[in-house]
C-alpha cells in the first residue's frame, strides 16, 4: 500500500512541476526563466533529506508533503527575485548587472523574512516530544532544512543562471 502511494505520489510531483512550469511561462512569457526558477527545486528536496538524517528520521509521506509544501515556498522565494529582475531589466533598462544587484538587494529582506518566519513557526514542532508532535515532525523538517538549504542557493544561483543566460543574448 506505501508503494501505490509512493508512485500515486511521483506521478503528483511530476505534474506538479509541469503545471508549475506551465503557470510560471505564461506571465513571463518565457520557456527559459521558469527553468532557472525551478533549478532551486532540488537543493532545497537536498536540504530536506540531509535535515531528516541530522534528526535521525525516516522519509515517510508526510516529509513528501512537506517538501511540496517547501517546494511551493522555495519557488515563490525565486519569483520574487526574477520579477524584481525583469521589472529592472526590461522597465527600466537597467544593464544585467545592476538588475541583478538591485533586485538582490531590494528583495532580500522579502525572502529573508520568509524563511526566518517558516522556519521560527516550526522550530516548536522540532522541539516537540509529544506523540502528536511525533508523527507531524517529518514535515516540519522537510520545511525547515529545506528552506534553510535553499534560500542561500536561490540568492546565490538564480542571479548566476540569469546572468548566464543574459549575457550570451547580449554578446
Amino acid at each position: 500500500e506505501i508503494g501505490e502511494v509512493k508512485k500515486g505520489f511521483k506521478k503528483a510531483l511530476l505534474l506538479t512541476i509541469l503545471l508549475i512550469f506551465t503557470l510560471l511561462a505564461i506571465p513571463l512569457k518565457s520557456y527559459f526563466q521558469p527553468l532557472i526558477i525551478m533549478a532551486v527545486i532540488p537543493f532545497g528536496y537536498a536540504g530536506a533529506i540531509y535535515g531528516h538524517g541530522l534528526m535521525g528520521l525516516p522519509v515517510s509521506i508526510l516529509s513528501l508533503f512537506g517538501m511540496m509544501a517547501m517546494t511551493g515556498i522555495v519557488i515563490n522565494d525565486s519569483l520574487v527575485l526574477m520579477t524584481r529582475f525583469n521589472q529592472n531589466y526590461h522597465e527600466h533598462g537597467m544593464s544585467v548587472k545592476d538588475a541583478l544587484m538591485d533586485a538582490g538587494r531590494s528583495r532580500l529582506r522579502a525572502i529573508f523574512l520568509t524563511t526566518i518566519t517558516t522556519v521560527c513557526g516550526l522550530i516548536p514542532l522540532l522541539a516537540e516530544t509529544s506523540e502528536q508532535g511525533q508523527y507531524l515532525k517529518p514535515a516540519a523538517v522537510s520545511l525547515v532544512f529545506g528552506e534553510l538549504f535553499a534560500t542561500p542557493i536561490t540568492l546565490i544561483l538564480i542571479p548566476i543562471l540569469l546572468s548566464l543566460g543574459k549575457y550570451k543574448r547580449q554578446q
